[in-house]
């Protein structure tokens, strides 16, 4: 009985070994996405939902019948102090990675609650003075982000 109970023991080590070491990674690197076309439902879902404030994330639409094309995402029940500033910095945030990973994406709509925000690519390429299409790792893109969300009156110039 004792050695059935060892083996029985070992066995179930062994498995739980090998399905650790075949674990998928579940925040995998959003580079990997890079080169994604608007039309890319499942390409547009993973982006989105590997971005800030993704828990609060509700759907999206995508505009492909006529250039220039875009993006709506809907996002629900943010909530916390200086909303509005929590609402322009996830825009921000997220659409600069949009435009760093889709090829053709040209603008993006946010709906936060009753609140809209649109970013087109021209605008916030200008505003960081970058490409983001140059942009090589995620890294090095969210340092830029958050260098520029830090200057408050920079982030309303952009919303302007």
């Amino acid at each position: 009985m004792r050695k059935t109970i060892r083996i029985f023991f070992f066995s179930l080590l062994v498995l739980l070994f090998l399905n650790g070491c075949n674990s998928n990674d579940v925040n995998d690197d959003l580079f990997e996405f890079k080169d994604s076309f608007v039309g890319d439902n499942s390409g547009i879902g993973n982006i989105v939902n590997q971005l800030p404030s993704s828990e609060y994330f509700k759907g999206f639409e995508l505009q492909t019948k006529e250039e220039p094309y875009g993006m709506i995402l809907n996002y629900e029940g943010i909530k916390g102090e200086e909303i509005e500033k929590k609402y322009k910095e996830t825009a921000i945030y997220n659409a600069t990675f949009i435009f760093a990973l889709v090829q053709n994406a040209e603008w993006v709509t946010f709906y936060f609650d009753n609140n809209e925000y649109k970013i087109t690519k021209e605008d916030l390429q200008n505003w960081y003075g970058k490409k983001l299409s140059d942009f090589t790792s995620e890294d090095e893109l969210r340092k830029l982000t958050q260098e520029y969300l830090q200057d408050e009156s920079k982030v309303n110039e952009l919303f302007k």
